[in-house]
């Protein structure tokens, strides 16, 4: 009697384990450096918020738009804003400093990375809610309502944000492995 209650526990368990993998409580391991990230913008940081011409203006919303976001769909707003930073900002730049250019491509390297790294697990795992696809695109549009290049300038001297979002999100792991989980 004993053995089958603790089989049917054991059972019962594995059932639950396996649910909450498939309904996203288990959360992907992307491998980051921050510390690598985080020097790299500060060595950057002066000269890029001294290029942006709207100093009252901000992409990120100093992460208003990212305080609600549900630890469901931190991948969620991950992969979206690394692929914002991809695809828009980090093309959209035009940097004529090459010491500059080094370590914005450094940070690009990083994120690259990041993005493959999610790719692997983000179809089982990473959920959007409509609440993580609306913070993404208030970051969104605040970009497109400025011209090109400033809003490139702007949201590269706000990177900060976005790096203090990620060490926020996932401080247990980010310092100690550099492995963050989304």
């Amino acid at each position: 009697m004993k053995v089958q209650s603790a089989f049917l526990w054991i059972l019962g368990t594995l059932l639950i384990l396996s649910l909450g993998q498939s309904l996203g409580f288990r959360r992907c391991l992307i491998s980051v450096d921050m510390r690598h990230l985080e020097r790299s913008f500060q060595e950057i940081k002066r000269t890029l918020q001294n290029k942006d011409v709207f100093q009252n203006v901000t992409i990120l919303s100093t992460l208003q738009s990212l305080q609600g976001i549900k630890p469901i769909d931190v991948c969620c707003v991950t992969r979206n804003l690394l692929a914002f930073y991809m695809d828009k900002v980090l093309k959209d730049h035009q940097e004529p400093n090459p010491q500059i250019r080094r370590q914005i491509s450094s940070i690009a390297n990083s994120f690259l990375h990041t993005q493959k790294t999610l790719q692997q697990c983000e179809q089982r795992w990473c959920h959007c809610s409509q609440e993580a696809t609306n913070a993404t695109s208030i970051i969104q549009d605040n970009y497109d309502q400025l011209e090109v290049r400033a809003a490139a300038i702007k949201s590269l001297g706000e990177l900060d944000i976005f790096l203090a979002w990620i060490n926020k999100n996932h401080q247990e792991t980010s310092h100690a492995q550099h492995q963050v989980p989304v």
